[in-house]
């Protein structure tokens, strides 16, 4: 096991500067910005307003009435504040907001069915691979690219 850690603490290093390499640091940033507004925010702020972009620090929101655009303008610190919680780093420095259409929550899911879900032992083998890595997103996302390598397998063996 302490030699499965520390190949996911490389891996986790690895892959952590492959992307700020790239430039793809603060894109993964704003992904998780998006991926942890409503957690961030609440589902009431959520249902009113969404992020649109992140460049640098500065967050852009888009607000679904002039009346939120006026309450959230009032709460902008304590809207960094919570993003910033939420990301465990201060990702957030300014807010703007804009007028526009935010997505309903109410709207179906548009991912594809999977085909044969993984059990319970494959989700605990998943979690012991990825246990050691530090870092939370690229955790998530090692945790993605490995279920979804299980569930190719898995899928495959099917057909």
């Amino acid at each position: 096991m302490v030699r499965m850690r520390s190949k996911l603490d490389r891996l986790s290093h690895t892959l952590g500067s492959m992307l700020k390499a790239r430039g793809l640091g603060s894109r993964l940033s704003e992904y998780r910005v998006f991926g942890q507004w409503e957690a961030s925010v609440g589902p009431a702020i959520a249902r009113h307003a969404q992020p649109q972009a992140l460049r640098g620090k500065k967050l852009t929101l888009i607000v679904d009435s002039p009346a939120w655009m006026q309450q959230l303008s009032l709460l902008k610190p304590e809207l960094m504040e919570k993003v910033n919680r939420t990301l465990g780093k201060e990702a957030v420095t300014d807010i703007t907001l804009r007028i526009g259409e935010v997505e309903s929550h109410d709207r179906p899911s548009e991912e594809l069915p999977v085909l044969a879900p993984l059990d319970t032992k494959e989700r605990e083998k998943i979690e012991d691979y990825i246990r050691a890595i530090g870092d939370a997103d690229i955790r998530e996302s090692v945790r993605r690219v490995i279920e979804k390598d299980f569930l190719n397998r898995k899928n495959a063996r099917k057909e």
